[in-house]
């Protein structure tokens, strides 16, 4: 069973951020599967580094479309994306001493419901 699953209600209409959520929630399944396996932080850590390098890019690009258009909720939404950074820079920090289950439950929880909520609303936003 994977940490997060796709959903439909994650679906915002524009192809490349929704090409970039699966390949993230596939990378997040695959990084709490291997460390959980495996039992190691050297397995957390290295798929870490890969998560926040993966995710930094795609907030770059979600945050180029919403300038674009010119999206009213902008600011918040961007927020929202540098509070995650700075939550997988503080799991990196100390992934020695890392909970492999609250890592994953704090991840899952976070894509859930920013892609329910923020995306969603963006998606019907930029539709209008």
């Amino acid at each position: 069973m994977s940490l997060v699953e796709w959903r439909e209600e994650f679906r915002t209409g524009i192809d490349e951020v929704d090409f970039e959520h699966k390949e993230l929630i596939e990378l997040i399944n695959n990084t709490y599967k291997e460390a959980s396996e495996k039992g190691t932080s050297d397995a957390l850590d290295e798929g870490l580094g890969e998560i926040f390098s993966k995710i930094s890019a795609h907030f770059a690009l979600e945050e180029k479309i919403m300038r674009e258009l010119e999206y009213d909720q902008y600011q918040d939404h961007k927020e929202d994306h540098e509070r995650l950074l700075d939550s997988i820079r503080d799991i990196m920090d100390d992934v020695s001493r890392l909970d492999e289950e609250k890592f994953g439950q704090s991840l899952k929880d976070w894509f859930v419901i920013h892609f329910s909520t923020r995306d969603a609303r963006m998606h019907k936003q930029l539709q209008r």
